[in-house]
């Protein structure tokens, strides 16, 4: 099967078949360079919705990253970072091995299609050259042929004619001769010419032609034989990424399998335990007794007169309604009406909320006071691998520094050795002070360590209590209406003042009988009592204990029969006894 023998006669057809060839190249080109682009634009999508899904650093989000789902959803991003690497590296492949190859190659295959085609129209010029040399020998014969025949039968007339003489017949017998001479030559010369058209025509169409007709039919073979190599390298760059992403997709996969709901339920727990028990149970309130009291108000004065104290109408205890009013006044104080008590006591708490902001710097206290003691441990804890942190580095730098130095001093040319003690002096102040820092961290840590267990015991201690103490400005407005107790004054007042009236509530306040002592506390820091409703304490003094934390943070304490107060709880450390009196006997200031 030969083009040269069976499309001998197809030359044109020919020409614009390996044309149409071409164009199927550089179609399937066109096609190969789109989807490498389709490539490169999928990647990018892929990676830029990876990036936007990654946590933030030093942001909130990094800190949720630690459970288990949330770490397999970031392996996944980072999965698919690699995901749209591979799509890359298809583009790149398809680019260098098929689109750049091809491309090289269509210029190469037009030059020799060019060339092939170029000595087919060579050929086909010198055999028309040939056929038309073939017909003027011909015709130049043909002529020849009917001169010599007209000049015979001239020749015979002469001849025949009695009246020509005999001069104009040799003539015309000499001109007859010529002319067969001459039809003798030209067929000779028409006899050659035939036999080399034939002989070339032979050799145009059995040698010259099958060879072209051949080259071009292998170079359209190569051509078909490329695209389909190219096709198959088209599959083949795909094929040689699915292992890796086979490995991404596992990995996807691996990282779901590793999401364990138990141990993020358990670093929830860590993450927010307080260390507290939970409240105990709630005190009965008999509201009862007002109502035999108020039988006539001989009854209630003689009451009075004999020095018994009775639960008092509306109100829970001294401290449930106002909390921040001191017990130790003058004989000489005026007894103020209850609505202006209130009025007194809204004002006064928010200076109680201006006075922790001003003590926590607006972020907390240093030791983490504010926290419950099991995240105070915690944030404790990541202080001090914080702190040894730096020392650790500034140690690395100072050994770098005194490295520089011996080698200044084995070599001066190099440096000067002087030059570092500056540098030196300022690490090793740096490091003593970190050294200090954690020192007092490791501190307060032994404490929280050791107070741990005994706090714990206060069934009564909540964890919103600290939670109220941190929150922002915006909550702490909503806080200035509660009482230490956690209830709500202004309602609870509003409901008083609808209460009081029907009876001679002032009087009977500011007679009430002390509450009795729960237990005592130990003052571990110093507190200014400078607010309305505190009390000042010392560093280690002993005092008592008359009501507990109800959720806002604070104790009331009495340190004798005519001084007592609040003072924030995370600076006392209680130690209840449900068994002791009301005795009020003189607690020495002792030092820990």
């Amino acid at each position: 099967m030969s083009w040269g023998t069976e499309l001998w006669d197809q030359f044109d057809n020919l020409e614009k078949h390996t044309q149409w060839g071409i164009d199927v190249l550089e179609k399937y080109i066109k096609f190969v360079k789109e989807r490498t682009e389709i490539e490169l634009s999928y990647a990018k999508q892929l990676r830029n919705l990876s990036k936007k899904y990654q946590p933030k650093k030093n942001s909130k989000e990094e800190e949720e990253y630690r459970y288990t789902s949330t770490r397999a959803f970031l392996a996944t991003l980072n999965e698919m970072n690699d995901y749209a690497g591979q799509h890359e590296v298809i583009s790149e492949n398809m680019t260098s091995l098929i689109t750049a190859e091809l491309t090289r190659y269509v210029q190469e295959l037009k030059q020799e299609r060019k060339s092939h085609f170029h000595d087919g129209r060579k050929a086909q010029q010198h055999i028309e050259t040939c056929w038309k040399q073939l017909e003027a020998s011909k015709r130049r014969f043909e002529r020849d042929c009917k001169e010599a025949d007209r000049a015979q039968q001239y020749f015979e007339k002469m001849d025949a004619d009695i009246n020509v003489t005999k001069a104009d017949v040799e003539k015309a017998r000499q001109q007859a001769q010529l002319r067969h001479q001459m039809a003798e030559d030209s067929k000779a010369e028409y006899s050659s010419t035939l036999q080399k058209f034939n002989s070339e025509q032979h050799e145009h169409y059995y040698t010259h032609i099958p060879n072209i007709f051949q080259k071009i039919q292998e170079m359209e073979e190569r051509r078909i034989v490329r695209i389909g190599e190219s096709m198959k390298t088209f599959a083949e760059v795909d094929r040689q990424v699915i292992p890796i992403i086979g490995k991404c997709l596992d990995e996807i996969t691996k990282a779901a399998e590793s999401v364990d709901h138990k141990n993020d339920s358990q670093m929830v727990i860590e993450a927010f335990k307080s260390g507290f028990e939970p409240p105990g149970d709630v005190d009965f309130e008999d509201f009862t007794q007002p109502m035999k009291r108020t039988v006539s108000e001989s009854s209630l004065s003689n009451s009075r007169g004999d020095g018994k104290s009775e639960p008092k109408f509306g109100s829970k205890s001294k401290g449930k309604l106002w909390p921040f009013i001191k017990k130790n006044k003058s004989p000489k104080q005026q007894k103020e009406p209850l609505s202006h008590r209130f009025n007194e006591f809204m004002t006064s708490k928010p200076k109680i909320h201006c006075f922790r902001s001003l003590k926590r710097g607006g972020a907390g206290p240093e030791d983490f006071s504010n926290l419950p003691p099991e995240q105070r441990r915690k944030k404790l804890q990541q202080k001090v691998d914080e702190l040894n942190r730096d020392i650790q580095k500034e140690m690395d730098s100072r050994d770098a520094l005194t490295k520089m130095k011996d080698v200044y001093i084995k070599n001066p040319q190099m440096g000067d050795a002087a030059s570092v003690d500056h540098r030196l002096a300022e690490l090793g102040q740096n490091i003593e002070k970190l050294r200090l820092e954690v020192q007092k961290f490791e501190g307060w840590l032994a404490e929280v360590e050791g107070r741990l267990p005994a706090r714990s015991e206060q069934s009564r201690r909540q964890s919103g209590v600290y939670e109220a103490q941190n929150a922002s400005g915006v909550n702490s407005c909503a806080q200035d209406r509660e009482s230490p107790d956690g209830s709500y004054t202004e309602e609870q007042s509003q409901e008083t003042e609808m209460k009081v009236p029907a009876t001679d509530f002032d009087d009977e306040f500011d007679d009430e009988e002390p509450l009795p002592t729960i237990g005592t506390c130990k003052a571990l820091y110093t507190f200014e009592g400078q607010n309305e409703g505190t009390i000042s304490v010392a560093e280690g003094e002993m005092l008592y204990v008359i009501e507990e934390d109800k959720g806002d943070g604070w104790t009331r304490i009495r340190r004798n029969e005519d001084e007592e107060g609040y003072v924030p709880t995370s600076y006392v450390e209680v130690y209840l006894d449900k068994n002791a009196k009301d005795v009020h006997k003189p607690l020495q200031k002792i030092s820990e």
